[in-house]
């Protein structure tokens, strides 16, 4: 699935979360984890949206 677009996320979305809270649940997937803080960038493994870390990444996050 090629997916030119993407989300842009910013602090406080952290923890982030795919499928986000805006998603209807009839077309969810499971709830996965997106280390877009670690990598400033990072694509959900179900759906293919990728995700874009906006700002300065937060320090002291494990």
């Amino acid at each position: 699935m090629s997916n030119d677009s993407y989300v842009e996320v910013t602090a406080e979305a952290l923890p982030l979360y795919c499928p986000t809270p805006a998603v209807s649940l009839w077309s969810a997937h499971p709830r996965v984890a997106i280390p877009v803080d670690k990598l400033g960038e990072a694509r959900c493994p179900y759906c293919g949206t990728l995700y874009k870390f906006k700002g300065e990444l937060p320090k002291g996050h494990h």
